[in-house]
């Protein structure tokens, strides 16, 4: 990323931020432009290219009421539903079927020793993302925060590992994703390493259709599990691979977008930015 790029995202990130923390008082356009200290014509523009939608949309997607309106829309039975008829029907992103293989118990155990693990940083539309892949699959995804070693926490993930700087076949697949390269999506393998349990609501997470959001108790309740929304925040928060297992259409009870591994503003983010694709493919 050129450090001009690194510029604007900043400054949308600050846009977002402030749409977010002020979303009651509904800020026009010249209140967020003059908060990050742009034009209004320039901030609209920006704003556009990298979100995907006007200011004035997203801060419609990004309030409460949206959010509210998204869970209501994606009440238990209609989550069971796409639950149990799998990924397929509608021709976009819910479409998408991953391969999903959790990585042996001895494998887990040992911490990777015997993997050769392949990885590159990539851009993303939310921002500098470390991508890792397996001869089986992506191991790791995560986006890099300016606090963060991202390396040293992909190591720490599989401590004995062999680690190599290569971008390979199963990256490029994967981060057709952000792409809408839609051809490829099919191609994408995931080789994780957690619990059962963990697979288990990682499978469910990618069963979230593009667009719609759920919660914790929603997904409890769909592995037959009702008590279980504590352990299942906690698997959530230890997905492995940001974005493509959609932990951030995961939210609170009350309609709050809530808590995100990388980032509340970028949660909030990658929501709009799908509901802006969802109401452009109606």
């Amino acid at each position: 990323m050129t450090e001009q790029q690194q510029s604007n995202y900043h400054r949308i990130a600050e846009a977002i931020g402030y749409i977010k923390d002020n979303f009651q008082q509904q800020p026009n356009l010249e209140d967020v432009a003059q908060k990050i200290n742009l034009s209004p014509f320039h901030f609209q523009r920006l704003f556009s290219e990298w979100v995907g939608t006007s200011p004035k949309k997203f801060l419609q997607y990004t309030t409460v009421e949206y959010a509210k309106k998204l869970l209501k829309d994606n009440q238990a039975t209609l989550f069971e539903t796409a639950y149990e008829t799998g990924l397929s029907g509608t021709g976009r992103l819910h479409d998408l079927f991953v391969n999903i293989e959790g990585m042996t118990p001895a494998t887990y155990k040992n911490g990777g020793k015997e993997l050769v693990i392949n990885y590159s940083f990539q851009e993303s539309p939310f921002g500098t993302i470390l991508v890792a892949s397996t001869d089986k699959g992506i191991c790791y995804m995560a986006f890099v925060t300016e606090d963060s070693d991202a390396f040293t926490l992909l190591q720490n993930q599989f401590p004995k590992a062999q680690f190599q700087f290569l971008v390979d076949e199963m990256q490029q697949n994967a981060l057709h994703i952000f792409s809408q390269d839609w051809s490829k999506l099919n191609q994408i393998k995931l080789h994780l390493k957690g619990t059962d349990f963990q697979l288990k609501v990682w499978q469910t997470l990618l069963r979230i259709p593009f667009g719609q959001l759920t919660t914790y108790g929603t997904i409890a309740h769909t592995l037959e599990n009702p008590n279980a929304s504590r352990a299942v925040g906690t698997a959530i928060g230890n997905n492995p691979v940001a974005f493509l297992i959609p932990c951030h259409r995961v939210i609170q009870a009350t309609g709050l977008v809530g808590g995100y591994m990388w980032g509340n503003v970028r949660k909030t983010a990658i929501i709009g930015w799908e509901g802006a694709k969802k109401e452009r493919t109606k």
